[in-house]
């Protein structure tokens, strides 16, 4: 993602996909903990100020949270203290605020003990004390804290079976949310009468503030049954003690509780900022000679998308293919969101590679079509790759190479198919996360 940058005519595949990773970059840049706390620190209480936190940005937030609390402070000494858990390497240098790492997307018994420690840090608070929740996505697998009668194993299990039949993040984080001991609210209900504050990096369509990370310290408006009907639809065996556990109805503190009468929550970022940046990007290349005086069409189609990951594509094929018969000028299509994969096959890959899949199989290396796919925390799944890039130029590639898309999307293996063109993109850890990031440049078809 830091490669150099430079304007030039679309006239090759390199001068398309360089300006396609520019807008990537600016996108991530948009949506960065490091420039959104600064403005949008509380009060400081009377008593004492405990961070808790989990989730992919977690680290980065709790960083941007010490420094401008710090400015804030005006030399006095820095009163923060408490602990965030991120996922394995997206840690960050912090002095006050304790950085725990576990496992994503499978929980692991150190997340399990990172979400132990929380609830110790806050059960003592008294009504002076100021609780300051710093939640992102993937929070959810990192403080992975089992109800009574249930077991890790059995969370990981269905989490597992959850992740790989397909569906949504909003089933899956409901089921979570019933089978916790932290989830759903009950991190705020322990720290009561504590006020809690919590910053919200969203990736979640909709941005629903209690789906995200399964809000450990928003109430909840689903219910126990909600969860047993989502297994059941999907057809996934439930074990006794995790059916009696739903079926008892242990609900989650609701949105009247008192435990939530002074607390607040603000989101940070979006999915629907990191389109923005990217737009305006694109909009100020204008009257440079990488689009010209005639400028550039955007569209962007949401920030909400979902679906299976290669239907998506599919289908975003079929319309890049009606739009270039419509088209004089470059025109961008952007979206956002959080697909699913089915898993059906024993392959490598995320979303967002299976989504450029499905898409460079439709589209056949047609001319003048480029697409960029990324996961915005820089990990596509479970792989080391943040997303891929295509061109017309890969299609020849493949053939060359003697590489089926199809063939490679029915083991679910489209880390594979890039990885041998060498069309993965790489970035590492970005210490944020707002999901999908998707941009397809298409050029008029020439004359």
């Amino acid at each position: 993602m830091n490669a150099p940058f430079r304007l030039a005519p679309f006239t090759s595949e390199e001068d398309s996909r360089q300006w396609l990773m520019r807008l990537a970059e600016k996108a991530i840049a948009a949506v960065h903990p490091d420039s959104l706390l600064p403005d949008q620190l509380p009060e400081k209480p009377t008593g004492r100020t405990v961070v808790v936190g989990a989730g992919k940005a977690a680290a980065a937030m709790a960083r941007a949270l010490e420094l401008a609390w710090e400015a804030q402070s005006s030399g006095e000494s820095t009163d923060l203290e408490g602990l965030v858990v991120t996922r394995y390497q997206h840690g960050a240098a912090c002095q006050h605020i304790e950085v725990l790492e576990a496992s994503h997307p499978m929980p692991d018994a150190l997340g399990e003990q990172a979400a132990k420690r929380m609830l110790e840090a806050v059960k003592d608070l008294g009504e002076d004390d100021l609780v300051i929740a710093l939640i992102s996505g993937g929070g959810s697998a990192l403080m992975s804290l089992p109800a009574d009668g249930i077991s890790l194993k059995d969370k990981q299990a269905l989490n597992k079976t959850l992740l790989r039949c397909g569906a949504t993040i909003r089933e899956i984080n409901t089921v979570r949310r019933h089978l916790s001991a932290i989830k759903g609210g009950r991190l705020a209900a322990c720290a009561h009468p504590a006020r809690v504050v919590t910053y919200l990096i969203s990736d979640v369509p909709g941005d629903e503030a209690s789906l995200i990370a399964s809000g450990p310290t928003l109430p909840d408006n689903t219910t126990p049954r909600d969860a047993l009907t989502i297994l059941e639809r999907h057809q996934i065996e439930v074990p006794d003690n995790v059916r009696q556990h739903l079926l008892a109805d242990h609900s989650a503190p609701q949105l009247n509780s008192p435990e939530f009468a002074r607390d607040q929550h603000i989101i940070l970022a979006r999915a629907c900022d990191a389109l923005d940046a990217a737009k305006r990007s694109a909009e100020a290349s204008v009257g440079e000679t990488s689009i010209g005086e005639s400028g550039i069409d955007i569209r962007v189609l949401g920030d909400d998308l979902e679906g299976e990951a290669r239907d998506l594509g599919t289908a975003q094929a079929r319309m890049a293919f009606k739009l270039q018969d419509e088209i004089t000028r470059p025109l961008l299509v952007l979206s956002g969101g959080e697909t699913s994969v089915t898993v059906k096959g024993d392959g490598r890959g995320g979303r967002n590679v299976e989504y450029l899949l499905g898409l460079f199989d439709g589209l056949k290396g047609a001319e003048g079509i480029y697409a960029l796919a990324i996961d915005t925390d820089g990990i596509d799944g479970s792989e080391d790759n943040a997303g891929a890039l295509i061109g017309p130029e890969c299609w020849k590639r493949a053939e060359s190479l003697q590489l089926s898309a199809r063939d490679y999307l029915s083991r679910n293996d489209a880390y594979s198919f890039f990885d041998a063109l060498d069309d993965l993109i790489v970035t590492g850890p970005t210490r944020t996360n707002v999901n999908d990031f998707r941009a397809i440049l298409i050029l008029p078809r020439q004359p």
